[in-house]
């Protein structure tokens, strides 16, 4: 009796023909956390003449289901596995940027603080390991009203957290989540985004502007209007001698979907095909102008460019520099 023993070849070749198969969701690289001082919590770089600081606030999980929603589940799990991340749950890196340009010092949304996950709610100590001092944040950006980038925004006491700085968020941002009864008119299980929303919004010593459209909040930092993710989404766009930063927010939250498969939405979007529609838009303008991008949720730091691929785009991360 003859045993057919498969060449190299015949392997390579049956797992071509079956990736699912040939990766296994196991195969997934699990690093631990920083040990002691390896890693600090904070990366700083330059756009021109603008010194930025990335600072993270933690991490958080959603569920593995909350990624394409709009598409098949087996195509969508079978994309995590090549790219080596895990089917069950989304891991979640939360970058937030300090911008120090001029006599402003700028930066984009607070944080869940103490309120949304154990894992997350750094911000505040990685600010100070930072050496950035609260009572120097003159301007406070918020993108958007969900819990890990606002919830963050009052202290024990319910008072802003930043109470000498100067608030932004969107009008239409802002109108929606204090319409009147608006937790009456959403699903039951979305109900606590709403007050938590309203609580923060309305945190005591809070100084808050409404803007409309593109509003400069100080020169060279413009807020722009990238809704979809939620109806008044802003980013913000940074531009210095020459060079240009846009701070995303979660208008890109994942560095592999939201690029290779732009046309995919997640539960988290409001208004799914406008995100879509946004998040084209945007990284059609930083592939072809070659703006750096910040991702919230992106690996830590979250900063790298976008380059076009078809009707696709791909993340490239920006290099460590020891100098």
């Amino acid at each position: 009796m003859n045993l057919l023993k498969p060449s190299r070849r015949d392997i390579l070749k049956m797992s071509a023909a079956a990736p699912a198969l040939a990766l296994s969701a196991s195969k997934v690289t699990a690093l631990g956390g920083p040990d002691g001082d390896q890693a600090p919590g904070y990366f700083r770089f330059t756009i021109g003449n603008a010194k930025v600081t990335i600072v993270s606030d933690g991490n958080f999980f959603l569920p593995g289901t909350a990624a394409g929603i709009n598409v098949d589940r087996a195509e969508v799990e079978a994309f995590m596995i090549r790219h080596f991340l895990e089917t069950e749950r989304i891991f979640s890196h939360t970058n937030h940027v300090v911008i120090e340009l001029g006599d402003a010092v700028v930066l984009v949304d607070v944080g869940s603080g103490n309120r949304v996950s154990m894992t997350a709610g750094k911000m505040l100590g990685n600010l100070e390991a930072a050496g950035i001092d609260y009572n120097s944040i003159t301007h406070v950006m918020l993108t958007h009203a969900h819990p890990d980038h606002i919830w963050g925004i009052r202290d024990d006491f319910d008072e802003a957290v930043f109470p000498d700085a100067q608030y932004f968020i969107s009008e239409v941002e802002h109108n929606w989540w204090l319409t009147p009864d608006r937790v009456n008119m959403i699903d039951e299980s979305q109900q606590n985004l709403v007050i938590g929303a309203v609580n923060s919004l309305n945190a005591d010593l809070l100084q808050l502007n409404l803007v409309q459209g593109d509003h400069e909040i100080a020169p060279g930092m413009t807020m722009i209007s990238t809704p979809g993710h939620t109806p008044g989404h802003m980013s913000l766009h940074l531009e210095s001698d020459g060079e240009e930063l846009i701070v995303t927010g979660d208008v890109t939250r994942n560095a592999y979907f939201d690029f290779e498969r732009p046309e995919w939405y997640g539960s988290p979007d409001m208004d799914g095909e406008k995100s879509v529609a946004t998040r084209k838009r945007l990284l059609d303008w930083a592939s072809e102008d070659r703006i750096t991008l910040v991702g919230y949720h992106f690996p830590f730091p979250g900063v790298g460019h976008a380059i076009k691929q078809g009707d696709a785009y791909r993340f490239i991360p920006a290099l460590w520099k020891w100098q």
